[in-house]
């Protein structure tokens, strides 16, 4: 059994950290089904989510949900063609999306092969907002949102000293990335924080030192943008192996 302080789960493996993972996404499937008929998840790319795509694409995860009610999106994504290797949809797909019955028009992609990145951003968040039948006054409400944190502390791709990290009306932004050299297309925390759960999944002893500083340290988002993530009435887990909570107190 995982270690618990607050929302944080502690896993002494990767192996424990997925399944772990797995049995929450499928326990919020479940629950979101059988209240709305609908599950609204939004995945993150990285090699940790990738992991648990691939368990969730596998007995006993596969027969545990009712696909055919799962509306899946992308909380970022990066300014490539869909058949791109670095696409985040790529990569879902092929580790989860082709192993599941989910329904294709459920499965919605970033426009991400259109030139311009502005563009992109508004015609998805057309899409959610079209999806989730809101207004512009209103902010649609996924039940799941699915986050990766990197080392310098950036989360979907908020990255450090982007006006994406401030933005409060935007759902959908496309921010420069400098150290990339290239747009990306990101839920705004604006969309993020209004989820019924969010959850990061954070693995490996190269991130302990930014985790302390995101869950310890001092409130400094435009420095350490996964601060800001704080899902307002919804609820926030911290997935988390032992090597990248080594250095919690």
């Amino acid at each position: 059994m995982p270690a618990r302080q607050k929302d944080i789960d502690v896993y002494p493996t990767s192996q424990s950290l997925m399944a772990a993972a797995a049995r929450h996404v499928v326990h919020h499937a479940r629950r979101a089904i059988q209240k709305r008929n609908v599950f609204a998840m939004a995945l993150a790319g990285g090699s940790t989510p990738k992991r648990l795509y691939e368990l969730l694409a596998t007995p006993p995860f596969r027969t545990q949900v009712d696909w055919t009610n799962v509306q899946v999106f992308w909380g970022d994504e990066r300014h490539v063609p869909p058949d791109h290797a670095d696409s985040n949809y790529r990569m879902a797909s092929e580790t989860f999306l082709k192993h599941v019955p989910i329904p294709t028009d459920y499965v919605h992609r970033v426009p991400s092969e259109l030139p311009n990145a502005q563009t992109i951003a508004e015609q998805y968040e057309a899409v959610i907002r079209e999806h989730f039948h809101v207004p512009d006054a209103e902010i649609p409400r996924f039940d799941l949102i699915l986050l990766g944190m990197g080392l310098d502390g950036h989360t979907a791709s908020l990255f450090p000293g982007t006006p994406a990290v401030a933005e409060n009306r935007r759902l959908v932004v496309a921010p420069w990335v400098e150290k990339f050299q290239a747009h990306r297309i990101t839920f705004t925390p604006v969309l993020i924080n209004q989820a019924r759960q969010v959850t990061f999944l954070i693995d490996g002893v190269e991130k302990a030192e930014t985790l302390a500083a995101v869950l310890e340290g001092p409130r400094q988002p435009h420095a350490l943008p996964a601060q800001i993530i704080r899902p307002h009435p919804g609820h926030l887990s911290w997935f988390l192996t032992q090597e990248a909570a080594g250095n919690l107190t």
